[in-house]
């Protein structure tokens, strides 16, 4: 192979490694926090859970988006009867 062939692809950054993957499409024992944090856009109402317990309780190979989803869900307090409008609204960018 020529040395510009070799260059270009040395200095791709996806030569590092694999892409990044947003961490709600992360299975539970694929992330490195220890503590699990979910919140809700709709009633600001932030849920925490040990990525122990999480996989105690769900599996390790569960998605925390799935997961996430569903601790928002069981404490929800926006209920209208509407399904359209029924639950929380997770938002995965919290710290």
């Amino acid at each position: 192979m020529p040395d510009q062939m070799w260059n270009g692809l040395l200095t791709d950054p996806r030569a590092a490694g694999k892409p990044k993957t947003p961490i709600q499409q992360c299975a539970l024992s694929d992330i490195k926090k220890h503590v699990l944090r979910v919140e809700c856009q709709r009633c600001l109402r932030i849920v925490e859970i040990q990525k122990a317990d999480a996989i105690r309780f769900y599996g390790e190979r569960a998605i925390w988006k799935d997961v996430g989803q569903r601790l928002l869900d069981q404490t929800c307090t926006n209920r209208t009867g509407r399904h359209e409008e029924d639950g929380c609204w997770p938002s995965w960018n919290s710290k």
